[in-house]
């Protein structure tokens, strides 16, 4: 067997042992899966998931750094901007992130799991997602520095904004919080609410309209 085709068989191994860990934590949660389960669930012995991840926790990670390499390629999409004076500049940011959401669902709930109960995670989870918090970041500066009144440091702003995000996102699609409250809304319907709410935070409640 080549060295080619050995790296071949592992980078195999290591996609299907991750794919099974998706179908694993959507089924019955991050915190209730064991590693016998994924490797049960990829049809591979107990012993071949440590020759490629050192933990459950370290496959996790290997799913977030998929789902972050994903992403980045969003901000080619021509409709991409970081004038967040511009309403539809935010609201492409809130859809793209309501469909990543949607996409990796079990992913982003099993790292807010992850992230509860170990604080070297929690830790390591904020590394990992810095530089998208810092691409935040660089709109929310751009949008002060045209005279736009955000309610805090920049970083700040963000860091709750993104977990507004996530906590609207995730109620609305896992919990179905629509069906409780607004039974006729749509995902649009979530997104432009969730955009408004982050505009008007922007720029202040006397600031450019927003749509309805």
């Amino acid at each position: 067997m080549t060295s080619g085709t050995r790296k071949l068989q592992a980078a195999q191994t290591s996609s299907e042992l991750k794919r099974a860990a998706l179908a694993v934590f959507e089924r019955q949660g991050y915190l209730n899966t064991k590693i016998t389960d994924i490797t049960r669930e990829a049809g591979r012995a107990a012993g071949s998931f440590y020759t490629h991840f050192d933990s459950k926790e370290s496959l996790l990670e290997s799913l977030l750094a998929d789902l972050l390499a994903e992403a980045d390629k969003t901000v080619t999409d021509r409709r991409h901007s970081g004038d967040f004076a511009d309403w539809q500049a935010v609201r492409w940011h809130v859809s793209a992130y309501w469909e990543t959401y949607h996409t990796h669902s079990a992913v982003l709930r099993s790292l807010q799991q992850a992230a509860i109960v170990n604080e070297r995670f929690a830790a390591r989870l904020q590394e990992l997602t810095e530089p998208d918090r810092r691409h935040f970041v660089e709109h929310l500066e751009q949008a002060r520095s045209a005279g736009a009144r955000l309610p805090g440091d920049p970083m700040l702003v963000a860091s709750a904004i993104q977990s507004l995000m996530l906590t609207f996102t995730s109620q609305w699609i896992d919990h179905g919080v629509r069906g409780d409250l607004a039974p006729d809304a749509t995902d649009a319907d979530g997104i432009d609410t969730l955009t408004n709410i982050i505009y008007a935070a922007i720029h202040g409640p006397s600031g450019h309209q927003v749509r309805r």
